[in-house]
């Protein structure tokens, strides 16, 4: 068996783990830590083991980490074809994916790798596959996702006008507040929950797709929920319907969660039995109404989402209780969490100067 190639002395185990915890390359983390036992003394089998490497992979690495350091631990690139596009070419080519195709111009409502070939040939005069588009949209920073919706009349600029303003808005709501009283911001907003339920993605083996249940049945409820980001806390109730009676309910139910001595200001959208005169709002909240078409001012919709994703997606509901008890658990599940609601919730646009 070829003698152990003894580490470099500038370095120990302590410092390579400290390297690990600040790395973003799971690569490299593996290398560093399997490096680390191998400086703690561990047995060099076992050290490359902790890497996911044998023996001899783990001895080239020394070699590396002996040449440069951590960071001989990466991967090194070759140098490869060189690109058929130009970095004018390449600028270009953002652009136009990021505008998105026209459909009676470019035949096509998004844009696929097959798409994009032809672009590139009939505007660049340049022949690639597939392959290669992919590996230039990687380098421009692009993936493949799903977009958000958006409605038709939304108008971005009054969005803009919103944020930018809110501060002087929420001092208008608050006006005639006794000097000195706490403020609290809170957004509300509701979910239906029903038998007719999502799906999400689920991890699995290669080359299968495995089968979800698919409910087409159409009993529901509502779930109304709130939050208070900088608190980390919310308050939420289940009901029936999604009606003024129903907006009365949580409306006094947030003002139970709302802290001693303090005053609510809540955001919500623009609904009917948000805005209907007949609401009693309790005296330590206040109503501050989203523009119209803007749901994602809003972060209870991405609370709805973590919700589903979580607990409620892929479910079969046998009955009215239980899509009750699911949407119950699903949100005394997240209160637990407070955490999760402070990362979702929180709006810079929202809490300037809080």
């Amino acid at each position: 068996m070829p003698t152990a190639i003894p580490l470099r002395c500038d370095f120990d185990a302590p410092t390579l783990r400290r390297l690990a915890r600040r790395c973003r390359d799971n690569r490299q983390i593996r290398r560093l830590l399997a490096l680390a036992a191998v400086y703690e003394g561990m047995n060099r089998t076992d050290a490359a083991r902790i890497g996911g490497m044998d023996r001899q992979t783990l001895r080239d690495w020394v070699h590396r980490f002996n040449e440069d350091g951590p960071d001989g631990l990466t991967n090194r690139s070759g140098a490869g074809r060189p690109r058929l596009l130009s970095d004018e070419q390449m600028l270009e080519l953002a652009q136009i994916v990021e505008t998105g195709p026209e459909r009676k111009i470019n035949g096509v409502v998004r844009w696929r790798r097959i798409d994009l070939v032809r672009m590139i040939s009939e505007r660049f005069g340049v022949m690639c596959s597939q392959s290669v588009v992919s590996d230039y949209l990687a380098e421009l920073g692009f993936s493949h996702i799903s977009g958000r919706p958006q409605h038709p009349a939304q108008n971005p600029q009054v969005i803009e006008a919103f944020k930018k303003n809110f501060a002087n808005t929420l001092a208008a709501h608050i006006a005639d507040l006794p000097e000195g009283t706490p403020v609290e911001v809170w957004f509300q907003d509701e979910a239906r929950i029903g038998q007719k339920n999502g799906r999400v993605r689920i991890w699995a083996k290669k080359g299968t797709r495995p089968r979800l249940p698919a409910d087409q049945r159409y009993q529901n409820t509502y779930l109304f929920g709130a939050i208070c980001p900088k608190r980390g806390t919310g308050a939420a109730l289940v009901l029936p319907s999604a009606n003024t009676e129903a907006m009365q309910l949580h409306l006094d139910e947030i003002s139970k969660y709302v802290a001693r001595k303090a005053h609510a200001v809540v955001l919500m959208d623009r609904a009917g039995w948000h805005t209907t005169s007949k609401l009693n709002v309790p005296k330590n909240i206040t109503i501050i109404l989203l523009p119209s078409k803007s749901p994602e001012l809003n972060p209870v919709e991405n609370i709805w989402q973590y919700l589903r994703a979580n607990w409620l997606s892929n479910c079969v509901f046998k009955d009215y209780t239980a899509i009750v008890d699911a949407a119950c658990d699903a949100w005394n599940n997240l209160i637990h969490h407070p955490e999760v609601i402070t990362s979702i919730g929180m709006r810079n646009w929202a809490h300037v100067g809080q």
